[in-house]
């Protein structure tokens, strides 16, 4: 049973708020350990791992990042922890000339340099959200896996961006 099944919402990019945390709540009540303390030794284990998988799953659905990552995962875009999945070419061209402004910054820091870089960085992440975002708003697993690959580059862009991002910021607190 995946985390969505569980909790009885459609697989989507996009969850309601609400009902997820309806949800949440409802399953709180149900499983928790502690309302389970006269129950045998292998119902208080059941509700400890069900305890456990609804924390779980919350923390996973209520985060959008966490949310992509897991729909990704269930449809076998992105294996379990994978993180260093292959980069579009073009996107990686285009971030040569970042990553020449980071290896600048590391040896001699320019804080015109350093504004430009965070600059482009922004930029890009702003021009992938723009154009990811009704995709991400719209999908469901009804429409099928069409979209899913322009959506797992976008995760894996955004994640080298945000490790660019780290960089020019570790690079500005010296």
């Amino acid at each position: 049973m995946n985390f969505f099944e569980f909790y009885g919402l459609p697989v989507a990019f996009k969850v309601d708020a609400s009902a997820l945390r309806s949800a949440f709540l409802q399953n709180s009540k149900k499983y928790h350990p502690d309302f389970h303390t006269l129950a045998g030794d292998a119902e208080q284990a059941e509700m400890l791992e069900r305890s456990t998988l609804n924390n779980e799953a919350y923390k996973t659905l209520a985060d959008e990042d966490r949310r992509m990552r897991y729909v990704l995962e269930i449809n076998g875009l992105l294996g379990s922890g994978e993180t260093n999945a292959p980069l579009p070419q073009e996107f990686l061209m285009e971030m040569m000339d970042i990553n020449e402004s980071l290896m600048e910054l590391e040896f001699d820091f320019d804080p015109d340099k350093y504004a430009a870089a965070l600059q482009s960085v922004e930029g890009l992440q702003l021009a992938l959200d723009r154009d990811i975002r009704p995709v991400l708003n719209s999908w469901t697993e009804a429409d099928g896996a069409q979209a899913l690959p322009a959506v797992k580059d976008y995760f894996l862009k955004k994640r080298y961006l945000l490790r660019i991002r780290e960089n020019l910021y570790r690079f500005a607190r010296r």
